[in-house]
């Protein structure tokens, strides 16, 4: 018994020094790879002529600022009705026989965007020219037409005894829902 013990011990130790002769010649071999091995190269940055950078910036949006609230308004006099202090002025007019809206930019004199119920597209549709629905009619479709103008602030300034009637009323609360705003923001002073 004693005989099979010793045997038993002996090939238990033959295996372990094989194991250990087995993973020290491995480790021995990842060390010697290491030692020729080197970091790769980092690549030189390529320099492209389209990605350079101009030193001097031109902005190509001119309404950029105004859309910031950092754009000059015109002050004008205290006295002057309406006031000058816009970017774009809104101004609704009724006459006897059609109702025209007009939006004015604080620069000029012609009107940048319009909207009547002269233009044949919306008299079509409307059974009277002058009524409350066809305010509500053009409001909503000069709404659109700043939308898709970029204009999304108007100031709407309005005689106060003009501005409570049913059709003013129905005119503003269109173009509200309309999605534009009428008000803009306060200038910022840097």
């Amino acid at each position: 018994m004693a005989l099979l013990s010793g045997i038993c011990r002996n090939v238990r130790t033959l295996l372990g020094q094989c194991q250990r002769s087995v993973a020290a010649a491995a480790w021995v071999h990842c060390q010697s790879s290491r030692k020729y091995s080197q970091t790769a190269p980092e690549p030189e940055p390529v320099i492209n002529d389209n990605e350079a950078i101009n030193e001097t910036f031109v902005n190509r949006n001119p309404r950029n600022l105004e859309q910031m609230a950092l754009a000059v308004k015109d002050r004008g006099w205290a006295t002057v009705w309406p006031s000058r202090q816009y970017y774009h002025r809104l101004v609704f007019r009724r006459t006897q026989h059609h109702i025209t809206a007009e939006v004015y930019s604080s620069d000029s004199v012609d009107p940048v965007l319009s909207c009547s119920t002269k233009e044949w597209a919306l008299k079509r549709e409307l059974g009277s020219t002058r009524s409350v629905a066809a305010c509500r009619a053009v409001g909503e479709v000069l709404a659109q037409r700043c939308l898709e103008a970029g204009i999304t602030r108007i100031v709407y300034r309005e005689v106060p005894w003009k501005f409570r009637s049913e059709s003013n009323q129905t005119f503003w609360t269109a173009m509200k829902e309309g999605g534009v705003m009428l008000s803009e923001p306060r200038r910022k002073f840097i």
